[in-house]
């Protein structure tokens, strides 16, 4: 029973357990609350045994504090929650190119070959409450016009050495059950999807960053150094 807060509720409360028969446990953290839910289960014979007030106790005798006796405190959200929740909405509508409309609006662009971790490290950004999308270079796929409008400042490339990502694809289409060779995975079309991809990012002039043998946090965070460092350098 959430949200308890005023008498009225509480005796319904204590009036549905006595039909039950049941045992109350109760974490409310207002004392004159606490005292009318004791003397009702009282009244009605119900064992009620407080959950929280013995910790609250304990906490306030060896830290000298005193708590501040405000319910719902952890359910409260605020601008920072709200604007992580609306980074990783972000980071989930423009995966991938799925709507290269959103690319304006993003904080940073992730621009690489498929493979490369591009959507986890968006993820990974969006927790940090920045907007990421990504898009994959496909030599046979024109550049669209939303990115070639951004500034080179809010683009990232990221390459990765051919053999890993061979590796790497090889290892996606035994997941798939996919037999036999593929071109997606082939050495040849691997090699020429970072050659175009090194000629993309030249021509945008945006850092590079090589995530062979990179965990996806490593890479966000050289990510987060640039952009914040881009970020102190405007405010300057």
């Amino acid at each position: 029973m959430p949200y308890v807060t005023d008498a009225e509720h509480l005796e319904e409360v204590i009036q549905e357990a006595a039909q039950e028969k049941g045992i109350i446990a109760f974490t409310l953290v207002l004392p004159e609350l606490k005292k009318q839910l004791l003397q009702l289960a009282a009244a009605q014979g119900l064992a009620a045994v407080d959950l929280l007030g013995p910790l609250m106790d304990a906490i306030t005798r060896v830290t000298g504090d005193e708590p501040r006796l405000e319910p719902g405190l952890i359910r409260r959200t605020d601008e920072d929650y709200f604007r992580k929740m609306e980074a990783i909405d972000f980071a989930v509508k423009y995966d991938n190119g799925k709507d290269t409309r959103g690319l304006i609006h993003a904080d940073l662009v992730l621009v690489g070959v498929s493979r490369t971790s591009k959507t986890p490290v968006c993820m990974y950004l969006a927790h940090k409450r920045l907007r990421a999308a990504n898009l994959a270079l496909v030599p046979e796929v024109p550049l669209p016009e939303e990115l070639l409008a951004l500034t080179a400042e809010k683009i990232i490339g990221l390459t990765i050495d051919a053999e890993q990502l061979y590796q790497v694809r090889q290892e996606r289409l035994r997941t798939l059950g996919l037999p036999g060779p593929a071109g997606y995975a082939t050495r040849e079309r691997i090699e020429e999807e970072l050659a175009y991809a090194r000629r993309v990012m030249d021509q945008l002039g945006c850092p590079v960053i090589d995530v062979t043998n990179k965990a996806v946090e490593d890479t966000a965070g050289k990510i987060l150094q640039i952009y914040y460092r881009r970020e102190s350098s405007y405010g300057k």
